[in-house]
């Protein structure tokens, strides 16, 4: 009879474990991807506006994230932006960061009033913004130095130009069409 302290499991018990591991290690990652998009989705939930037609108008419905806020995929020149809605701003407002990676015009310097303080931003002019069937063109901007993130503000300068109204957690926003007559 021969004794043997050797602890090693013997194959099909250490592939066992290896598989249990792994799949382990892939429930953990299934479940971290579904509660991220969950939280991005809680966060903003208009990550793809939907745009309705009618005889004169387009529409876009957005529903407030868990905040109260509106937020909204869209795009300034072409390219994917953020949106978060403010009524209270004058201009679109457009992060130092996201205006380079834009390639977005410096034009002249002008004094800012933020909820920081005051603070020197850049005039801009965006050739289209885009939000789902809505299309703005030639819409005045601001860059601004020293905001947090990547959503760009979507102030009166752009909201202006549309008609919109709140209600019960959804917020329409509708541009008039040209009259196909």
């Amino acid at each position: 009879m021969t004794i043997s302290n050797d602890s090693t499991p013997p194959p099909g018990r250490r592939a066992g474990r290896v598989m249990w591991v792994l799949a382990w290690g892939a429930g953990l990652l299934l479940a971290t991807h579904f509660f991220g998009n969950w939280e991005d989705q809680q966060r903003n939930p208009n990550q793809v506006p939907q745009s309705v037609q009618g005889e004169g108008f387009v529409e876009v419905r957005l529903a407030s994230s868990r905040q109260g806020h509106y937020l909204v995929n869209g795009q300034i020149d072409g390219q994917d932006v953020t949106f978060l809605l403010d009524t209270g701003a004058t201009q679109v407002a457009v992060p130092s960061a996201v205006a380079e990676r834009l390639g977005l015009a410096r034009g002249a310097p002008i004094v800012i009033s933020t909820a920081n303080g005051r603070a020197t931003g850049h005039r801009t002019r965006l050739a289209s913004l885009r939000l789902g069937d809505i299309e703005l063109r030639d819409v005045a901007a601001l860059i601004a130095p020293g905001m947090d993130g990547d959503e760009v503000l979507l102030g009166m300068s752009a909201l202006q130009q549309l008609e919109f109204s709140q209600k019960g957690g959804t917020l329409v926003l509708r541009q008039a069409t040209p009259s196909r007559h």
